[in-house]
C-alpha cells in the first residue's frame, strides 16, 4: 500500500497513478511491496528530522526510513516541497518530473541503491530516467 500525507500543502492530483507507477518499480526491481507513506512537508520540517535522526544540519529534498525486510519494501518518505519547487526551477523541469524524480529516487535506495560513489550516482540517476521514462506525467 502507497499512502499520501500532507504536512504542506501540494497539488497532486493523480496519486492512484503514482502508486500504480511505485508500485511497478518495486515489483520490476524484484521486490514486493508493504507499506510506503510520503509524507510532503515544508524545509523547516525536513531540516528538523535531518538534524534530529540522521545529524545532518543541512536542507535536503528527501529523507527516507526504510523498514524493508529481505524482499519486502516498507519505509517513509519526507520530501520538502520547497526544495523539491526550488530544483525543478535550478534544473529547468517541471514540478512534477522533479517530484516524480525524488518519490522513485526514496524507493530505489529501499531497492539497494546507493548515491555516495559517482560510480553509485550515476547507476541511481540511470534507474530514476528508466522508471520516469515509464510515467506519464
Amino acid at each position: 500500500m502507497i499512502e499520501f500525507h500532507f504536512e504542506k500543502e501540494v497539488e497532486i492530483s493523480d496519486t492512484d497513478g503514482i502508486g500504480k507507477w511505485i508500485a511497478d518499480l518495486i515489483l520490476n526491481e524484484s521486490y514486493r511491496l508493504d507499506t510506503i507513506n510520503y509524507i510532503f512537508c515544508s524545509d523547516e520540517d525536513l531540516l528538523k528530522r535531518n538534524v534530529e535522526f540522521l545529524k545532518h544540519d543541512t536542507l535536503t529534498d528527501i529523507i527516507s526510513f526504510d523498514y524493508t525486510m529481505g524482499k519486502l519494501i516498507a519505509g517513509d518518505i519526507f520530501i520538502s516541497v520547497e526544495r523539491i519547487e526550488e530544483n525543478a526551477t535550478e534544473f529547468g523541469v517541471t514540478f512534477l518530473e522533479e517530484l516524480h524524480r525524488v518519490m522513485a529516487h526514496g524507493v530505489l535506495h529501499y531497492c539497494g541503491y546507493k548515491d555516495k560513489t559517482p560510480e553509485d550516482k550515476k547507476e541511481m540517476r540511470m534507474k530514476e530516467d528508466y522508471y520516469l521514462s515509464l510515467r506519464k506525467i
